[in-house]
C-alpha cells in the first residue's frame, strides 16, 4: 500500500464534472508492421502482458476513512483488461474530421475511479490522407487504413515526463520485439502491495500521516521565505520570470464546461533545429515563439488579440533534482510571456529567448520540492474546495487572470518506435484544462516530426483545429526570418 503524494492527490480533488483531470495521448499506428497482421484480440492480449507489472495500470485509489489523510494506492485484485480497453470503428470515410469528432467525445468522458485510472480506445478504419508536412504527407492513392489509439490516464498517476517514459517502455525498437517493460521492468515505480488492505489499517496509517503533517511546516516555510526574498531581488534587478495574475484577458480565461475539442498538427524537427542553430536559442524557445505567433494570428483573426502579451504556464520536470521518492507528479513551473504583441517572428524569438533565460534561472532557484511540499502540507480536499468555490463564484471571469494557457514541450524518441508491433506514425499528447485556462497545448517530438496536440473547452476555443493550423505557417515564417539573418 502506498499513499498518494499531496500533489498527486490534489489532481483527484481538483476534478469536477467540468474540470476533468486526465491526460490523453493519440497514437496513429501502421498495422501493416504487426507480425501476423492486426487482430484486436491479439492486440489487447499483448497489451495486457505489457502492462501487468506497471503499477499505474493495475492499482486503484482507495479513500482513507473519514478522509483524514490523502488516499492510498491499492492493487486491484479484480483487474480486468476489458474494463479498460475498448474497440470502435470510424464512420463514413474514416477521415480526420470523423477521427477528431470521436476523440473530442472520448476526451470529454471521465475516468472511472472505481478501477485503475486509465482507459484505452482502439479506433479502426482511419485513413490519414493529406495531413502533416509535405515531406511526410500521404497521397489518397497511397493511403491505407490505420489504427488510432486514444489512451487516457488520470493526472494523479502520471505527469508529462513519466507519461513519456511509460509510453517508451510499452514500445519496442522493431515490430518483432516485446515491449521494453516486459524485458526490463523499466518504467515501474514499485511492485505494489498485492494483499488486501483493511479499512482499519488504512485508517491507522492515515491517522499517523495526519499527526505528522504539522512537523513538516518548518521545512515548507523557511524555503518559501527565502524564495520570496530572492524573487524581490530578481524583480529589482529585472531578472525575474513573468509574474502570474497579470495576464491579459482572452476568450480562454473563463469557466469551462465538461466538453472538449482537439486540434492536431505536425512539423519537421529539422526546421526547429535549424532555427536553433542560426539563432542560438533553445528548441523550447523556438516552440514557445512559434506558439506565440500562432496564438497571435488566431486571436487576431477573431478580433480578440490583446495589447499585452499572453502569459503561459510551462510545466518543468524536477525528477533529476527532487529529494522525494514517492509521487507520480514531480513538477515545477515557470511563467513565460509568448510575445503575442510582437508581429515580427525573429524579433519575437530573440526577445523571448532572453526572457526565458531569466525565467529558467529563476525557476531553478525555486526548491525542486516546493510545490510537492506545500501540496503535502495542505489538508485533504483543500484544493477541491478552493476550486469549487472559485468556479461557483466565477472568479475566473471577474478577477485577475492568473495565466492564459498551459504549454508543455516533451522530448520524444528520435527513432521509430512500435506499439504492440504497429509502427507509431504520429503521437499527439493532450493535457488537462482548468477553470480560468481553457486551452492546453502540448508539443512532442517523435522520429523527426514535431506533433502538436491542442485541447480546449469549445466554449473558449470553438475551433482548435484552426489554431494548430497556424503552427506550421508560423514555423515557416520564423525559418525564413532566421535564414535572412545568416
Amino acid at each position: 500500500m502506498e499513499r498518494l503524494s499531496g500533489l498527486d492527490a490534489s489532481f483527484l480533488y481538483l476534478e469536477t464534472p467540468e474540470q476533468l483531470m486526465h491526460v490523453c495521448a493519440v497514437f496513429v499506428l501502421d498495422p501493416s508492421t504487426i507480425p501476423g497482421g492486426y487482430d484486436f484480440a491479439k492486440f489487447r492480449d499483448a497489451l495486457e502482458v505489457a502492462i501487468a507489472d506497471i503499477p499505474q495500470f493495475t492499482r486503484k485509489v482507495q479513500k482513507v476513512p473519514m478522509e483524514i489523510a490523502h488516499p492510498v494506492w491499492v492493487h486491484d485484485r479484480h483487474f480486468d483488461i476489458n474494463r479498460h480497453v475498448h474497440r470502435v470503428a470510424l464512420p463514413g470515410d474514416g477521415g480526420f474530421a470523423e477521427l477528431a469528432q470521436l476523440c473530442d467525445h472520448l476526451a470529454s468522458l471521465p475516468v472511472n475511479r472505481k478501477h485503475p485510472l486509465w482507459e484505452l480506445w482502439v479506433i479502426e478504419g482511419y485513413r490519414d490522407v493529406g495531413r502533416g508536412p509535405e515531406e511526410t504527407r500521404v497521397a489518397a492513392e497511397d493511403a491505407a487504413d490505420k489504427i488510432v489509439v486514444l489512451i487516457k490516464m488520470h493526472h494523479a498517476t502520471v505527469d508529462g515526463a513519466s507519461g513519456a517514459s511509460i509510453v517508451s517502455h510499452l514500445c519496442s525498437l522493431d515490430p518483432d520485439s516485446v515491449p521494453v517493460s516486459v524485458l526490463t521492468g523499466e518504467g515501474r515505480t514499485s511492485t505494489g502491495d498485492e494483499r488486501e488492505q483493511g479499512s482499519l489499517e488504512i485508517f491507522g496509517r492515515g491517522v499517523a500521516a495526519a499527526l505528522l503533517r504539522p512537523l513538516s511546516l518548518g521545512r515548507v516555510v523557511q524555503p518559501t521565505v527565502d524564495l520570496v526574498v530572492q524573487t524581490v531581488d530578481r524583480i529589482r534587478r529585472g531578472t525575474a520570470m513573468a509574474p502570474p495574475f497579470k495576464a491579459p484577458r482572452t476568450p480562454f480565461n473563463g469557466n469551462i464546461t465538461g466538453q472538449r475539442a482537439i486540434g492536431l498538427a505536425d512539423m519537421l524537427l529539422d526546421d526547429f533545429k535549424e532555427i536553433r542553430r542560426i539563432s542560438g536559442a533553445t528548441v523550447n524557445d523556438v516552440v514557445l515563439s512559434v506558439a506565440g505567433g500562432a496564438l497571435r494570428s488566431y486571436l487576431s483573426d477573431h478580433d480578440e488579440l490583446p495589447d499585452a502579451p499572453l502569459l503561459a504556464t510551462v510545466p518543468v520536470s524536477v525528477r533529476e533534482e527532487t529529494q522525494r521518492a514517492e509521487g507520480m507528479n514531480k513538477v515545477s513551473a515557470l511563467f513565460a510571456r509568448l510575445g503575442t504583441d510582437i508581429a515580427d517572428p525573429w524579433e519575437r524569438l530573440t526577445s523571448m529567448a532572453e526572457a526565458n533565460r531569466n525565467a529558467k534561472d529563476h525557476q531553478k532557484a525555486i526548491p525542486a520540492d516546493a510545490l510537492q511540499d506545500w501540496a503535502e502540507f495542505a489538508p485533504p480536499r483543500t484544493f477541491g474546495l478552493a476550486m469549487r468555490t472559485y468556479a461557483a463564484l466565477r472568479i475566473s471571469e471577474r478577477g485577475p487572470v492568473v495565466h492564459n494557457l498551459v504549454i508543455s514541450n516533451v522530448p520524444g524518441p528520435p527513432m521509430p518506435l512500435y506499439f504492440m508491433g504497429a509502427k507509431i506514425d504520429a503521437l499527439y499528447p493532450l493535457g488537462p484544462i482548468f477553470h480560468g485556462a481553457g486551452l492546453n497545448i502540448t508539443v512532442l517530438s517523435n522520429n523527426g516530426v514535431v506533433h502538436v496536440g491542442a485541447i480546449a473547452c469549445p466554449e473558449a476555443v470553438p475551433d482548435p483545429e484552426r489554431l494548430v493550423d497556424y503552427f506550421p505557417r508560423e514555423l515557416a515564417r520564423l525559418k525564413a526570418a532566421a535564414e535572412a539573418h545568416l
